[in-house]
Parts: C-alpha cells; structure tokens; sequence
C-alpha cells in the first residue's frame, strides 16, 4: 500500500515548504479577458479579481466548475467540559445529525451555492486532551487528522470551501493565535457561542493558562496546533495542503478556520496565497487574525455560526464572478464599439 503524503511530520513539513507557485499565465489571462468583455474595464471591481484568482489557481480556465463542495470537519475538544462553551460538548454530535438530515443553516446555503456538502467527523466519540493540562493531540492523533482533511479532498474539485463545527474550538482557537502571534488572552478571545459574564471570564482564563503552559514549549506552528488545536482544525490545515498541491482555489470559513490556516501561514508566509477568506465574522479577534494573515475577506455579514456558512455565502459570490467571466460576450462577439465617440 502506498504511503500516506502525510505520513510523518517531515513529510508535512516538506508539503509546506515545498509549494507549487500560481499559474501567472492563466491570472494574466484572465485579466486580459475580464478588459475585452461587454463592459468597461473594471467595471466589475472585486468580481474580476475573484476571476483571475480562480483562474491562477485552478486546472481549469474554459467554464465555470461544476465539482464545488464544501467540507466541514468536526471535532470534540477535552476542554469544553472547563464550561468555555455556551452548550454541552454533546451538541457536537447531534448536529453533525442535523447536518447529515439536511437541518442545519449550512444544507441550505451549500444548495444556494450549487456545492456538494460532505461533513467529516474526527473521532468525536473521543475528544482531544484539556490542552490546559498538556498537549490537545499526540503525534499519531495530529497526523490522522491531518491526513483526514487531505483524503475529503478530490483530485476532480474544482472549487472548495472549508468549515468546521466542534464545541469549544472557538477558546482552541483563541488559544491557538494567543501561542502563534503572542499577546494577552483576552485580546485573541470572544464570546463564541455567545458566552459572557462569567462565562466568558473562565473561557479567558482557560487562554491564558494554555498559553502559559504552551507557549515555551511549542517548536513550531505545526507543533502549536498539536498542543492546543483540534483535530478538525488540524483536517483543515490537511485540506488547505491538499488543495494547494492539487491545485484547488480554496475559500476560508470564519475564526476557527482561520486560525488552523494561521499555523500554516506562520510556516511559510505563501502557503494560503490560492486561498481566499470568505468572510469577516463577528467573533471579536477575527479582524485581528486576518491582518496577520494577509487577508481581506470577501464579505462581512456579522455572522458567527461556523459550519461554513460564511465560506459558503462567499462561494456563491465566486459564482456570479466566474458566471460573468466566462459567459458574458466579448466587444467583438456582440459587436459592440469599443470605444467611446470622439
């Protein structure tokens, strides 16, 4: 049997530095067509770019894709039962059901955006350690995730978002930027699932304790996901590699999804360049998170669901761009003047 490309922590390591640049011929392309199109020029704004993106990062440059799926991983986390959450981490499970049922916000936006849903579950039945006490994931747990998100993408996608659902990842994630970019706990964590008071006072001091037990201990971003991520956060960063080996442009969730893509951005600055941030979420520290990514997002709705909905609301936006990029008729098929009278 074939070793997994994931197999060891070297072999991620080298997926990470050794990445396949863009297509600089198909964005030049692109860009050259969205100027003959029935149009002035630039008259479409970000929906051109969002086409010589597609364009730069995809095997495909003659129609819009019609492979799209979004993904959402899902996860349990040992520290949600410290109370970070505003719900048991029982609900993890049972909306993983509403998922598979058709139930849940991110069915129907998925349906909206003509993608294929597929919910990858992580080992819910067994969640990660309290990262307050010691390490989220061993190596073997770290890598089997890791090898999950890159075995839910296909070689045939041509066009992927990513999600995830996990009650608790929102204080993982907290934790996670808090160990990556440094800073106090309560400048990296947010209500979440909509926690305050009290609530909120203890989600911060379970930050901060991670970071102080952590933060001198990680020997690398990859190494601080193990410690105090999930392994639905861990799947993603599996994924965003996948898609970037294949290459797939990939379309990015909210906070949670963010973080996990910070780790690999922190490992080499250009691994999330075929990556667009869907949108901009109302958890206090994803605003923060995206500066230090580099990253605008395509929208902002002041939506903190998860499960990909931003993810998915942004890739029908993508549609529309790419609809208008390869269906619209050039000057010279409608015979158009292109120019103005004089």
């Amino acid at each position: 049997m074939a070793t997994h490309p994931l197999a060891t922590l070297d072999s991620v390591i080298d997926m990470v530095r050794e990445l396949p640049p863009e297509r600089e011929t198909a964005r030049r392309a692109a860009m050259a067509r969205s100027d003959r199109l029935t149009k002035p020029q630039g008259s479409l704004g970000e929906l051109e770019r969002i086409a010589a993106w597609h364009a730069a990062w995809s095997r495909n440059e003659r129609h819009s894709p019609t492979e799209r799926k979004i993904i959402v991983f899902a996860g349990n986390h040992g520290v949600a039962a410290r109370g970070v959450s505003a719900f048991p981490g029982s609900v993890t499970e049972q909306m993983v059901r509403n998922f598979r049922h058709g139930g849940a916000a991110i069915n129907q936006l998925a349906d909206a955006a003509g993608a294929r849903l597929e919910i990858v579950e992580l080992a819910l039945a067994c969640p990660t350690a309290d990262f307050t006490t010691g390490a989220a994931m061993s190596d073997d747990e770290f890598l089997s995730a890791l090898q999950a998100g890159w075995d839910a993408v296909a070689a045939s996608d041509e066009l992927v978002a990513i999600g995830e659902m996990g009650i608790g990842n929102t204080c993982s994630a907290a934790a996670l930027c808090g160990v990556l970019f440094g800073g106090d706990a309560r400048r990296w964590t947010g209500a979440g699932t909509g926690v305050d008071g009290t609530a909120l006072a203890t989600k911060i001091a379970v930050v901060e304790e991670a970071i102080n037990l952590h933060g001198d201990q990680v020997i690398g971003p990859l190494d601080a996901v193990r410690r105090v991520g999930g392994r639905e956060m861990a799947a993603m960063i599996g994924a965003i590699l996948r898609t970037r080996h294949n290459p797939t442009p990939l379309i990015l969730d909210g906070f949670v999804c963010c973080a996990a893509a910070a780790a690999l951005h922190c490992a080499n600055p250009a691994s999330l360049d075929h990556t667009m941030a869907g949108h901009l979420s109302a958890e206090a520290a994803h605003g923060r998170l995206l500066a230090r990514i580099a990253k605008t997002p395509l929208l902002t709705l002041s939506m903190r669901l998860g499960e990909a909905s931003g993810a998915a609301v942004a890739m029908s936006i993508v549609n529309c761009a790419l609809a208008c990029h390869f269906r619209m008729a050039t000057f010279e098929e409608a015979s158009v003047a292109t120019h103005r009278q004089a």
